[in-house]
């Protein structure tokens, strides 16, 4: 788990950003030094947590397998994953990240709405290490 990027789970799960006190301007990942905003003169930066839902507006597929820091198993056969970007509901801020497993480029389209849901980036016999991934609304999976 990267500490500070996201909080809660289940229905309660959201990403968290910063938001500059001066100019509104909103960042993911979070900043916490000063305003990203070049136009901005700098003000205070407050944690919010970020929309569930929002739109996809890009989306590809990985078809090879990373290189570290990226975590996979050697041994197992790699399996492609689906990348999407995502434009927030309401901060219209885009974030990147992996579908849900089981959603591929074929169950994706440019525009439909996606929910932010936690996912497991890689796990051992002592620890599971979370993350976020993208699920098409109405999926349960």
């Amino acid at each position: 788990m990267v500490t500070g990027w996201f909080t809660g789970e289940g229905e309660e799960f959201r990403l968290l950003g910063t938001r500059c006190s001066a100019c509104a301007s909103v960042f993911f990942p979070r900043e916490d030094v000063f305003c990203r905003n070049p136009g901005c003169s700098g003000g205070g930066l407050e944690e919010i947590p970020l929309s569930r839902r929002g739109r996809v507006w890009s989306y590809t597929d990985s078809r090879y397998r990373p290189p570290s820091p990226y975590v996979s198993d050697p041994e197992l056969e790699w399996q492609p994953y689906a990348l999407i970007a995502v434009e927030l509901e309401s901060e219209r801020l885009v974030v990147l990240g992996q579908t849900v497993p089981g959603v591929t480029v074929a169950d994706l389209a440019v525009g439909m709405e996606v929910e932010v849901v936690p996912g497991v980036l890689n796990e051992d016999a002592e620890t599971t290490w979370t993350t976020w991934h993208w699920r098409p609304t109405g999926v349960t999976a």
